[in-house]
């Protein structure tokens, strides 16, 4: 007899709660066979409720270009490689670069397809923390140093009380996590036994009861549990989902191909704003051009003045640098400058969004790979860096 072959078990989304989200505790351990776990992420919308986050109306395509980049070296932890080997050794779904808005490749593999959604993972984060700054822009939110507690007065004699806007957007709250997917002792393990539970409200209450390990603004700690105050916070301030003004505010005015999808805490209740929004490659990369653009639609400023550069910045933190932004990540190039200012949203398992503003460059990439961090064999910002220098002298 042949063995069984393990499968995720989903099922389907609907108002009421998942029957079976058990699979879910093997992915983010890193515990799931190859075809299993890319199932899991294109599927992902189905092990939780979700709520749509709606396109508008025409297509926005991009330009693709007549001369097509092939091949290009990338050098990386002292080996040499190529674009095969980048595809191939680091488990890539889908993969998009863009410069001066043309397609210059693009390309889909993992039995993963042009019109299927696949899960952010991190790079939830990014968006949500731009609709921080829309809900600025649009006078919901006075700035990033009003306190928490002026929005969610639920926080007060928290942890979070004394903690700014900016602070908790730059995870610099003093507040104590460990983001450790594979560690079940850890907070985020914690987190996504809550979420298993959709029970509403209670990732937010498990916030509110975390100690402070130190002062606010000291100390930079990567906490996925901050971003699901980023969607409460968005909530309180704007009365709106975070899907929902996501929708109105830029998904439905970018010329998206499809609705997107963004998981919630329980049914009705709030997104789990830091993973678990779910697109098509081709989106996620107009979402990134929206960022590329300055924030700006067909002449409208949906994000203030600024809000990209603060949001893709390293800067010192308790005598440190840290290439964290505004949930954006700073990458350097090849000789370790910032002067392109370039950043990217990430998510565990190699999601990237990577954008170059004095290039015109942007890359979208979508990866299975095997563990949540530290699984990959090319280095993804030596991947990047080779683009940018293959694409400016001309491929």
């Amino acid at each position: 007899m042949e063995p069984a072959v393990s499968q995720p078990k989903l099922t389907p989304a609907s108002s009421e709660p998942p029957l079976d989200t058990g699979w879910m505790v093997d992915l983010y351990a890193g515990q799931m066979m190859p075809d299993d776990q890319v199932q899991a992420l294109q599927t992902s919308e189905r092990a939780f409720a979700t709520r749509l986050i709606s396109r508008g109306g025409a297509v926005r395509g991009f330009k693709t270009a007549v001369r097509q980049i092939e091949d290009f070296p990338i050098r990386s932890n002292d080996q040499d490689y190529d674009l095969y080997d980048y595809v191939s050794r680091n488990r890539v779904a889908g993969l998009l670069i863009a410069h001066n808005d043309a397609i210059i490749h693009e390309r889909y593999e993992l039995g993963f397809e042009a019109g299927s959604r696949w899960l952010s993972m991190s790079m939830a984060k990014s968006v949500a923390t731009t609709l921080i700054g829309v809900a600025i822009q649009d006078g919901y939110i006075g700035s990033v140093e009003e306190p928490l507690t002026k929005y969610l007065p639920e926080l007060i004699g928290s942890a979070y009380d004394g903690v700014s806007i900016r602070q908790l957007i730059q995870m610099t709250s003093g507040v104590k996590w460990d983001d450790t997917h594979t560690n079940p002792a850890s907070e985020r393990r914690h987190m996504l036994e809550l979420q298993l539970s959709q029970d509403h409200g209670a990732i937010m209450a498990y916030m509110a009861s975390l100690p402070r390990v130190a002062e606010p603004g000291t100390v930079w700690n990567y906490s996925t549990g901050e971003t699901h105050v980023v969607g409460a916070l968005v909530k309180a301030a704007t009365g709106k989902w975070l899907a929902d003004y996501l929708s109105e505010k830029i998904w439905s005015k970018l010329g998206m191909e499809s609705d997107a999808l963004w998981w919630l805490e329980a049914p009705g209740g709030l997104e789990v704003a830091g993973s678990g929004m779910c697109a098509t490659l081709r989106d996620y990369a107009r979402f990134a051009r929206f960022i590329l653009e300055d924030g700006v639609i067909v002449g409208d400023r949906v994000l203030p003045q600024n809000w990209v550069t603060e949001s893709g910045a390293a800067r010192d933190v308790g005598g440190q640098v840290v290439n964290y932004g505004y949930m954006w990540w700073s990458v350097p190039d090849a000789a370790g400058s910032f002067e392109d200012g370039a950043f990217s949203a990430r998510g565990i398992f190699g999601q990237f969004l990577y954008i170059n503003p004095k290039k015109n460059i942007l890359i979208a990439v979508l990866s299975s790979r095997s563990k949540p961090r530290l699984s990959e064999v090319i280095v993804d910002n030596d991947f990047f860096n080779a683009a940018v220098t293959a694409i400016t002298k001309g491929y």
